[in-house]
């Protein structure tokens, strides 16, 4: 077993850790948040004081930060994880952030004589609970090898997708699809609605048609024709509509001077939605802000 320093205890990073704790993972952990840090200690793991000192003994840390401002404080500062590491680790970081710091941050450990890998995940907090998450990440092949067993304790894929940075590229690819499709089914949704077809009679067309994706079949907006959608519990986030509005956001950073008008119309009502309130439900419900659309047009 491994001993691990965790940085980052959030509603994604609390249960991840918990889950190396369980599979026998000896883990020391840091947060800004003292009592996430005590919920963890409870569950068996031990407090660091410092990143420093969490760093120093680790054969692995493991970050799971907002954004990309904090995982260069985390890893550059002069009390840094890099700084404080041994060269016998593998820093891990399964933060969503830019792909412009993933890949100075990696360049950094590299000139430090680390090995750094990026982990961005999939699967909201219900795959973190349940350590089904899909990790994509990014870095060397040797040092994707060497970090895939403690990520396979997180998750239930791990797929390596190119050098540094490029597990974040995958991720807000595949967030950019996401979006997207989230709209376009919510859009139809509510176009049925106007047209008096039943929600579960639109799903069991398009869920076996050509309209059949992963935000209808999976994570339908409506309640009703998913029992396991948000939608049936009120819009309790998996994942929130800030968190989307936040990688969409990063989609278009990373697109420099590339076209994205889907993109750009995605990020435009996620904002309007979280500008109104809906920031902490979850993505899915963007179906109320696309229905308010509708009543104030018509």
């Amino acid at each position: 077993m491994a001993t691990i320093g965790f940085i980052g205890l959030g509603n994604m990073g609390a249960p991840m850790a918990r889950n190396l704790i369980a599979a026998g993972h000896r883990l020391h952990v840091y947060d800004v948040s003292p009592d996430a840090v005590a919920a963890t200690v409870a569950a068996g793991a031990a407090a660091a004081p410092d990143i420093a000192r969490l760093a120093r003994g680790a054969e692995f840390v493991i970050t799971m930060l907002p954004a990309g401002e904090q995982v260069r404080e985390v890893y550059l500062g002069p009390d840094g994880a890099i700084a404080a590491a041994a060269p016998s680790t593998t820093l891990i970081d399964c933060s969503t952030i830019d792909v412009a710091t993933a890949r100075a941050v990696s360049a950094a450990a590299v000139s430090a004589g680390l090995d750094m890998i990026d982990a961005p995940v999939s699967g909201g907090v219900a795959g973190a609970e349940a350590g089904t998450l899909i990790f994509m990440v990014g870095g060397e092949a040797r040092v994707y090898a060497a970090a895939e067993p403690i990520l396979r304790v997180m998750g239930k894929t791990v797929l390596h997708t190119g050098g540094p940075g490029n597990g974040q590229a995958a991720k807000i690819c595949n967030n950019l699809i996401l979006g997207i499709s989230m709209i376009a089914v919510c859009e139809a949704f509510v176009l049925a609605e106007s047209l008096g077809l039943p929600a579960q009679t639109l799903f069991d067309v398009a869920s076996t048609s050509s309209g059949q994706c992963w935000s209808l079949t999976s994570y339908c907006p409506v309640p009703g024709p998913v029992p396991g959608s948000p939608a049936n519990r009120g819009y309790q986030p998996g994942f929130t509509a800030a968190l989307m509005l936040k990688d969409l956001r990063l989609a278009g950073a990373a697109g420099g001077d590339a076209v994205l008008p889907l993109r750009d119309r995605a990020a435009a009502l996620y904002a309007d939605f979280v500008d109104s309130g809906g920031g902490a439900s979850d993505f899915s419900a963007i179906i109320e802000g696309i229905r308010r659309m509708a009543v104030e047009s018509g």
